[in-house]
């Protein structure tokens, strides 16, 4: 990661996860079928019907194999893994990759053990890449019903400003001693003057233009900042963001003191056509470093 002491290798690699146990009905079988658009055209499909009826009983429906990717909820918390050594936004996680291998049909009900493990940990630099892996068997035989496998990454951007940044910004216009002079800033509680919070938001937006945007500013649509922190010149921002729909929510923190100086969101007219082909079709595993995004530029 960007920054090393959110990304501690030995304490994710040593830690264990615990067993969990899903325990589901027919009937939360036929619901999740319904959720996924099973007999949504026609209520008496009859590729589709098995998996919400079945005229001898409920206890009888098929379970389509996707509901499989539920078994492994109990392991996160409030949405989010909880790993020793690893410090992260949980809104800043990207779901980019599931692969489920099915070794029996499920029963139409059962409890199922899951036994979760860490099947890989790639520091990319700007991303950090997990992948997990879960076993789920059934409980009351203790055969294995399937394994989820899914990679998760969590995309970074680190930039620095220069110790004369505000000196420079305010050369746009902003004249506000308090970034340029020292009694002022002083007699303000800060140590020396510091950076404009729209200079920073500018850095996180830029960012988002060259990581998510591919390099076309013309893709933004609406801004939204909040500051919440001031920022000295010359320190590192270190912008954090995911991509939601046509949503790019983001948090930039100063790496020297690890706190957080704005949030916010940006939306987007429309996505590059490499990244419609990544969210739309199967989010594919391509994490947004500067490098890859914008080649020579970003060098």
């Amino acid at each position: 990661m960007a920054e090393n002491s959110r990304f501690d290798h030995d304490l994710v690699l040593a830690h264990k996860f615990p067993e969990t146990t899903y325990t589901y009905t027919e009937r939360d079988a036929a619901v999740y079928a319904l959720g996924v658009g099973a007999c949504g055209r026609n209520a008496i499909d009859s590729d589709e019907l098995k998996y919400v009826y079945h005229e001898d009983g409920q206890q009888f429906v098929q379970v389509l194999p996707t509901f499989s990717a539920l078994f492994s909820l109990g392991s996160l918390t409030n949405g989010s893994i909880d790993l020793p050594g690893l410090q992260y936004d949980p809104r800043l996680l990207l779901h980019g990759q599931q692969y489920i291998q099915i070794y029996k049909p499920f029963p139409s009900s059962a409890s199922v053990i899951n036994k979760v493990s860490l099947a890989g940990l790639h520091d990319k630099g700007k991303a950090a890449i997990l992948e997990l892996e879960t076993k789920s068997y059934e409980k009351e035989s203790g055969e294995l019903l399937c394994m989820n496998r899914s990679t998760i990454f969590l995309r970074v951007f680190e930039d620095c400003t220069q110790p004369s940044q505000a000196l420079l910004y305010r050369l746009s216009g902003d004249y506000n001693p308090l970034h340029s002079d020292p009694m002022i800033a002083e007699v303000a509680g800060f140590s020396r003057p510091i950076l404009h919070g729209l200079c920073s938001l500018g850095f996180a937006v830029r960012a988002i233009i060259k990581c998510i945007c591919r390099g076309d500013a013309n893709t933004i649509k609406t801004i939204s900042g909040r500051f919440l922190l001031h920022v000295y010149p010359g320190e590192t921002l270190i912008t954090e963001m995911w991509l939601e729909g046509l949503r790019v929510i983001y948090q930039a923190k100063v790496k020297e003191r690890n706190q957080a100086v704005l949030s916010g969101f940006v939306d987007l007219h429309h996505l590059t056509s490499s990244l419609q082909l990544k969210y739309s079709s199967r989010q594919e595993t391509q994490e947004f470093h500067p490098r890859e995004a914008v080649g020579a530029e970003a060098q």
